[in-house]
């Protein structure tokens, strides 16, 4: 029997066990849940509403020049909840194909035509959809449909693609000049979901003959795009807009997110939708990023919250937001006094590293029975030690650095930053490192470079950052 004390994934936990739920990492999605949980406050101390600022260059887009925008930010700093919001606020003007990559492709052998492909489907699928359902309610026309299938079929490529190509034909359906398109197309969208999920086993020669024609596959998918907005404008005034998402997320190898958005960068200026994708924080601003392709906008950051200012005095403000967001999800009253502040600060700002952290507080104080059920400071000390390990393994070296660097240069990095020395600003394969490892945070409003927190803690550990007079130990989790 499930426990009763354990409340709805939309309640405020008023249990340690029932915040084991609410404080799930998985962003806020539907509108229940964004008005469960949301909280603005982060907003109001980052800088400006980067959501305002998608709106407002999507307002001014047209068809023949869609909105197109690449969007960073560490991981966990909200970026898709933060998407959910743009989607509930614009829903009556557009429809958005949303996917993720590493829910609906092989994340690690995905080719940049697997993302193509599914954009298609997915466009496809949603324009047929019902309107209650987020689509159209109308399937493309047979003639596009037919292309989409003559696309696949190539007589001269493996057994594997000849099967896929003759889907229908098999199938009693009737000749392939006047059937109707619609149920061979979904049927072979099947097959080709199955296919880029699993893409390892996938043949050489298929994929050098998708690889070939990638640039037909663009027109194909821009045809369909013209198609399904005519369809969604006359009947609703709206266009579609799609949201590629987690290609910024760990265990997705570098050489396939630069493939995708360096190599083969034509796609993105190319296609004629509007494209919101988020990228690694460091691509944007690495010596490669000069090969990103230029969008209708600047990357937009969705940055960390900041919980010290530059000197490394406390950022009262940036630490209230982010209990504000605590509070909609697990009631006050579960902290002993000053242990929320604590995980406020060891997370950095990160709503994703704070929701980590607080889970495993609350863990080992149920574990331990805590006293009237509260986080108390044995919980949150555990808690910051096991992130301060899990830090210090990737402070080393690492094989998606830019160029070999040693741990003695990443500490002297650092410490400059600590330091705000006006040349540890000069972006380099030092910093670009410390970005993806999440030691070096970037805020908002001057864009400034800081520490994390419990960096400082290992820094201070190690003799390379000095207590103040009063033995304290300014911008650390203490």
């Amino acid at each position: 029997m499930s426990d009763p004390t354990i409340n709805s994934r939309e309640q405020q936990a008023s249990t340690l066990r029932a915040a084991l739920k609410t404080l799930s990492p998985r962003p806020l999605v539907t509108e229940s849940e964004l008005a469960a949980f949301y909280s603005d406050g982060p907003n109001q101390v980052r800088g400006d509403d980067k959501i305002a600022r998608i709106k407002l260059g999507l307002s001014v887009a047209d068809g023949d020049n869609p909105y197109k925008v690449f969007l960073i930010g560490h991981s966990g700093s909200g970026k898709s909840t933060e998407l959910s919001r743009l989607v509930k606020d614009t829903y009556t003007q557009y429809r958005y194909i949303r996917f993720d990559i590493r829910e609906e492709l092989d994340p690690v052998n995905f080719k940049p035509f697997d993302v193509l492909l599914l954009m298609m489907i997915r466009l496809a699928e949603q324009c047929a959809a019902l309107p209650s359902e987020g689509g159209a309610g109308q399937q493309p026309s047979d003639k596009l449909l037919k292309r989409i299938w003559d696309w696949f079929d190539e007589r001269t490529t493996t057994e594997t693609l000849k099967r896929s190509a003759s889907i229908g034909a098999d199938s009693g359906t009737g000749s392939l000049e006047n059937a109707a398109w619609w149920p061979k197309v979904i049927k072979l969208f099947g097959n080709i979901k199955g296919e880029i999920k699993l893409s390892a086993d996938r043949e050489e020669k298929i994929v050098n003959y998708r690889l070939s024609r990638i640039y037909e596959l663009v027109e194909l998918l821009n045809a369909l795009v013209r198609e399904c907005n005519t369809i969604l404008y006359d009947k609703f005034k709206g266009e579609w807009v799609f949201i590629g998402e987690s290609f910024d997320k760990p265990g997705i190898p570098r050489a396939q997110i630069e493939n995708l958005f360096l190599s083969y960068s034509n796609i993105f200026q190319d296609l004629e939708a509007h494209l919101i994708f988020n990228i690694p924080l460091d691509l944007a601003y690495c010596e490669k990023g000069a090969q990103l392709p230029r969008l209708s906008d600047d990357p937009i950051a969705i940055p960390d919250t900041p919980v010290f200012h530059p000197d490394h005095t406390p950022h009262v403000e940036g630490r209230q937001a982010l209990a504000s967001v605590l509070d909609r999800r697990m009631a006050p009253t579960l902290f002993d006094e000053n242990q929320q502040t604590r995980l406020i600060v060891a997370s950095g700002g990160n709503i994703r590293q704070l929701f980590a952290l607080t889970v495993k507080a609350a863990s080992f104080a149920i574990l331990r029975n805590a006293p009237e059920g509260r986080i108390g400071a044995p919980d949150v000390d555990r808690a910051i030690n096991d992130r301060r390990w899990e830090f210090q393994g990737g402070l080393g070296t690492s094989a998606s650095d830019e160029i070999p660097m040693t741990y003695e240069d990443k500490a002297k990095k650092l410490v400059q930053i600590y330091r705000q020395a006006p040349e540890a600003e000069i972006r380099d394969p030092q910093l670009n490192a410390l970005l993806r490892a999440g030691a070096v945070q970037e805020f908002n409003g001057t864009w400034w470079f800081g520490i994390h927190p419990i960096v400082v803690d290992i820094l201070s550990e190690q003799g390379h950052i000095e207590r103040d007079a009063d033995g304290r130990l300014p911008g650390g989790t203490e």
